[in-house]
């Protein structure tokens, strides 16, 4: 007897105006301090989301307050069954902390998806990723979206920086793109420190790195992201305003010329 091929129209599970509550499936150690976290999705529904764009996640603390955070879901718009987010822990950040807290079956309050950055099919000749550590969600939402796309024949180069290569977020998943798309997409590993056997960059990201690796950024069909902890920010792009609206370019993008208009800070 063959089993019935169920033809129920796929939903969204999202709802940008109220908070839904999604139950934690799995957790998956990715560095010593970063995990990804699985959380399930209803028969026939995905997330959701558009690219570029977040969601905001909510829990209530122990003095009744309500702790709201942004996140990037790095799992593919389109995926049915379930969900991810690449989370590192950090020591002040109290969302961070809340996610490591986790238990499987335990629920977490999820609202959006909102736009950060409507990307369209073949937008840009090119564009210039700058990441470092857990900046790279935004960035794996962007790779994916074009290169899950055939007609889109946006070049990607992304430069991404993390402290040791065991920091170094999904590094199988982002070489196995590369491996698949070696004429669309390029990638460059930066670490603070030299260690043996490694093939990458060192040190601090600075402006003759990003022309060597990225020579096309600031060309006329070049768009340029950023994203990553506020040190590498201000660094290469300036941070962004308190209101979060993009703010002036700053840092180094600024140094070789680029304008606001050339550059989106995530």
């Amino acid at each position: 007897m063959s089993s019935a091929v169920s033809t129920a129209p796929t939903t969204t599970a999202l709802v940008p105006t109220a908070f839904v509550d999604f139950k934690l499936q799995s957790v998956h150690a990715l560095t010593p301090n970063t995990s990804k976290f699985v959380f399930e999705l209803p028969e026939h529904q995905t997330l959701g989301m558009t690219v570029a764009s977040c969601v905001v996640t909510k829990f209530t603390n122990a003095e009744g307050k309500n702790i709201i955070r942004p996140y990037t879901p790095t799992s593919d718009a389109d995926q049915k069954g379930s969900f991810e987010f690449i989370v590192k822990r950090y020591d002040a950040g109290v969302m961070s902390a809340h996610f490591h807290s986790l238990k499987v079956g335990d629920t977490l309050a999820i609202k959006g998806p909102f736009t950060k950055y409507a990307l369209e099919v073949n937008q840009y000749e090119s564009v210039a990723l700058i990441a470092g550590g857990t900046g790279i969600t935004p960035m794996l939402q962007v790779i994916g979206e074009i290169l899950k796309n055939k007609e889109d024949k946006t070049k990607i180069n992304l430069l991404f920086a993390n402290v040791t290569p065991e920091d170094i977020i999904l590094k199988d998943v982002l070489d196995a793109l590369t491996k698949a798309h070696p004429d669309q997409l390029k990638i460059t590993y930066v670490i603070d420190n030299a260690v043996d056997g490694w093939e990458g960059e060192t040190g601090f990201i600075t402006g003759e790195m990003i022309k060597k690796h990225i020579p096309e950024i600031g060309s006329a069909g070049n768009k340029a992201f950023v994203c990553g902890p506020p040190p590498l920010m201000a660094a290469v792009s300036g941070e962004k305003n308190p209101d979060k609206s993009q703010g002036e370019i700053d840092g180094i993008l600024k140094a070789l010329g680029l304008t606001i208009e050339q550059v989106y800070k995530f």
